[in-house]
């Protein structure tokens, strides 16, 4: 800081309040501390900075997600990291691939870095070791699943009842042969849309015949390669697809054997290009935009010292029709 102080000709508390953003600063003090910084290559030590805050606030929060690469966990990333730019919180981000371990290695590391709080979709089942780090200071929220029991603040979807209009939609339109294709059932999310499955097809005076389910569905590869391997087996006039990847896996499958406009579909979750495709996907279309939102101002909130009791979020889903769902069928 000495070093920039005599380049740009200034004094050293100058230096510091242009670092630490200071608005006072004159502009063109502050363009020649910055321009003086970058000639010397200077960086602030932003670690030791905020260890001398009262607060000890790092301004940084972990967000930790099942696939940073899958278009909901996308959405969600990015709603969190445009709320918390604003707010000088920078975010640092990671996929935990449905592992526990990995998710609690994650953890760790991220609250070893002083991290101010977490946002976690839920890999594990126990969250006991929540409770001292609450203790000791770090905030957390869940997304998507919620800890049992609600050790903090939860943003969900309701997945069964939502995953029952959606099959419901199907049989309005005259399906009676309904397969289902999705995730890992020790996935609540998951398991919670099967359930909305049969409850929908129990409603409508149906039997639940478990050889048309498939599970364990996680890429939109397998998720192609078990849709053929119904369409093969199976006389079926609907699909219900409980994920976005196994979406696109099933719709591959039926544009394959040209059977799009034979065999309706609705998926949970929308899929990129859902409206290009003849006929567009309909979905049961989750908002992962809001839940990101919602989900970093309720952590905010707690880092701001929110103790009040911890409780679920529900943000609601809307059924899309785009025409894969409302195919023209004449009931058997």
């Amino acid at each position: 800081m000495r070093d920039v102080a005599a380049l740009a000709g200034v004094s050293i508390k100058t230096v510091s309040r242009v670092i630490s953003d200071v608005p006072t600063v004159a502009p063109d003090l502050a363009a020649r501390v910055r321009d003086a910084a970058d000639k010397l290559g200077y960086r602030p030590n932003l670690t030791a900075s905020n260890l001398r805050r009262g607060d000890r606030r790092t301004n940084t929060v972990g967000l930790l997600l099942e696939d940073v690469s899958n278009p909901f966990s996308s959405s969600v990333l990015r709603a969190v990291e445009d709320y918390f730019r604003t707010r000088g919180v920078l975010v640092l981000a990671g996929s935990l691939d449905e592992d526990p371990d990995r998710e609690r290695e994650l953890a760790r590391t991220l609250i070893n870095r002083r991290v101010d709080g977490l946002i976690i979709m839920p890999a594990a089942r126990d969250y006991r070791w929540v409770v001292a780090e609450q203790q000791a200071g770090t905030s957390f929220v869940f997304i998507d699943r919620q800890s049992i029991p609600l050790l903090a603040d939860a943003v969900v979807t309701d997945n069964r009842s939502s995953a029952r209009a959606a099959v419901e939609h199907l049989l309005k339109t005259g399906c009676r042969r309904v397969a289902y294709l999705g995730d890992e059932l020790s996935i609540p999310t998951a398991y919670d849309r099967f359930l909305g499955f049969q409850d929908a097809l129990a409603a409508g005076g149906l039997h639940a015949d478990q050889e048309l389910a498939r599970h364990g569905l996680r890429t939109a590869e397998q998720a192609r390669a078990a849709t053929a391997d119904l369409l093969a087996q199976h006389r079926l006039d609907g699909l219900f697809t409980s994920q976005n990847l196994v979406t696109i896996g099933a719709v591959e499958a039926l544009h394959k054997g040209r059977l799009q406009r034979d065999i309706a579909l609705v998926g949970f979750d929308d899929v990129p290009l859902g409206t290009v495709l003849e006929p567009g996907i309909t979905v049961m279309a989750q908002d992962p935009a809001q839940i990101g939102r919602l989900a970093a101002q309720r952590l905010l909130d707690r880092m701001n010292g929110d103790e009040s009791p911890p409780s679920v979020h529900t943000v609601p889903t809307r059924l899309i029709r785009r025409g894969s769902g409302e195919l023209d069928l004449a009931v058997p």
